[in-house]
């Protein structure tokens, strides 16, 4: 018979392990500080990272000491899940609190960001930041990508107690694993995301992005996170003269589309299968909602800016702004669909008209495939909903007693899991509109503008039309509730809210 604590032991004690491997990770950035850091504050640099790690390393060794271990059950495994995310970036801000001088809850927020891959920043000034502190910015999102859990069971943790972790963090829809076993899957599902980090980075480096911001940028595009050292995010290449800037950016359209697709489509593909990227309905929802988007918003520019403006646009050639206007639109459909927030043009600026802007919150809130490193409410949620509006205007031409199933790959969806995705869309619109009014209310931006700050910090996407500036100038309590909401749109929300139960804990 499980004690009344069980759970409290369990949790902490698994919390103690999550720890040091953070502890470890901190100590990555120190390599950054001995090759790029010479601005003469090479001790605080260390210190940003080094105190971290040890405080962290030891807090993790108490908790092991203090907390039994055991076998852990499902609602033990979600506790476990959304405190070591909390965990992870409440230790995590302390580099920037050290390193930048950041407000602890300015720094809590920048590293739930990171973590969550949401990408909305604090911070202005990057390009003189230290080179240390934006590869911490950049790894944060590369671990959380895949999942701090999933990154923890494949190095350290193993036993029925894993199968519950992996499910708390991935819980959000039953899918098939590449492999029996899940051991197996967690390295497969590595192994290809850091091969295709690799890849990333060999790519940006050949056409002339230097080493630094190549593997900092690569480990934003797969993560689908989009921090840059760079306030101009990626249009710095542009205006900074870099001759192949052209090519760096259509090799970050891939990476993030990379990134913003199931691994286990990846893992098909690598095996031979070119099929699997259009033989099931969440792929070909995929690609015609990108396609849609894009055909959408160049119709909207080139009937605002007609022809002249096209040619104008391309320095003269119309065939130049054609490719252009192409390049600069289907950029950003890429980046706000997979929820990775990139940017060669402003999408608040005069770029972008009113269906734009529309359509970009649109794709805020659908984000992502499933198993991909995007967030949102994901294209496969997205298509079933479609099935169910399908089915109840079937059952509206059809007698009461007639039976219907949703359909989705000739597979029958469990009603149970129709009922949870339902519940999810309505608890997203819900936490929308929570975020929306106090934005508005403890602000004076403008409702338009207060509603996307959430729909960015739920979808974890990053931009949103609320300025970076204007952004670490808000009341606290509504940078509060966009981590809140950066957490829950990256858990799914329900292992963040069990926090709150009591029952839980003494489960």
């Amino acid at each position: 018979m499980r004690n009344r604590f069980d759970t409290v032991n369990i949790v902490f004690n698994a919390l103690g392990s999550v720890l040091m491997v953070l502890g470890a990770f901190l100590l990555f950035p120190l390599v950054v500080v001995l090759l790029f850091d010479n601005n003469g504050l090479w001790a605080t640099n260390v210190l940003a990272f080094l105190i971290p790690s040890i405080m962290t390393f030891f807090l993790g060794l108490a908790l092991r000491a203090i907390f039994r271990s055991g076998s852990m059950n499902n609602y033990g495994a979600m506790l476990t899940c959304s405190l070591g995310w909390l965990g992870f970036s409440a230790v995590g801000a302390l580099p920037f609190v050290i390193g930048v001088n950041a407000t602890y809850l300015d720094g809590f927020f920048e590293a739930m960001s990171g973590f969550t891959t949401t990408g909305i920043t604090m911070f202005t000034g990057l390009d003189s930041m230290p080179k240390c502190i934006l590869f911490w910015r950049s790894m944060t999102q590369w671990i959380g990508g895949l999942g701090i859990l999933t990154f923890f069971l494949t190095v350290t943790y193993r036993g029925s107690s894993a199968h519950r972790l992996f499910g708390a963090e991935s819980h959000k829809i039953e899918m098939e694993r590449p492999v029996p076993g899940l051991s197996h899957t967690l390295k497969i599902l590595w192994g290809i995301y850091a091969a295709f980090t690799l890849l990333i980075v060999i790519s940006l480096f050949s056409v002339g992005m230097p080493l630094f911001d190549s593997v900092c940028h690569s480990f934003t595009a797969l993560s689908t996170g989009g921090f840059s050292p760079y306030d101009t995010s990626i249009d710095y290449y542009r205006t900074a003269g870099f001759s192949n800037y052209i090519w760096m950016e259509y090799i970050l359209i891939i990476g993030m589309l990379v990134g913003g697709t199931n691994f286990l489509v990846h893992y098909r593909v690598l095996r031979g299968n070119i099929r699997s990227l259009f033989d099931n309905i969440e792929m070909k929802y995929w690609w015609t909602l990108i396609g849609i988007f894009v055909i959408l918003i160049l119709a909207e520019r080139f009937l605002k800016i007609g022809f002249i403006g096209v040619i104008q646009a391309g320095s003269g050639g119309l065939m130049r702004g054609i490719e252009e206007n192409f390049r600069y639109v289907i950029f950003q459909v890429v980046s706000i669909l997979t929820t990775t927030g990139f940017g060669t043009r402003d999408i608040g600026g005069a770029f972008f008209g009113h269906l734009a802007r529309q359509l970009f919150l649109v794709m805020m809130v659908i984000g992502g495939c499933v198993g991909s490193t995007g967030g949102g409410i994901k294209v496969f949620r997205i298509s079933v909903l479609m099935k169910l509006i399908q089915r109840e205007i079937f059952r509206l031409r059809t007698p009461a007693r007639t039976v219907s199933t949703i359909i989705v790959d000739k597979k029958p969806v469990e009603t149970n899991e129709v009922y949870r995705i339902s519940g999810l869309f309505f608890a997203w619109i819900l936490l929308l509109v929570i975020g929306g009014v106090i934005t508005a209310m403890l602000s004076n931006i403008d409702s338009y503008s207060a509603f996307s700050g959430m729909f960015s910090a739920l979808g974890n996407i990053g931009p949103c039309y609320i300025p970076t500036s204007t952004m670490a100038n808000l009341h606290p309590l509504i940078k509060i509730i966009y981590i809140f909401g950066m957490l829950a749109g990256r858990l799914e929300i329900l292992p963040v809210l069990l926090i709150f139960s009591r029952k839980v804990w003494l489960s």
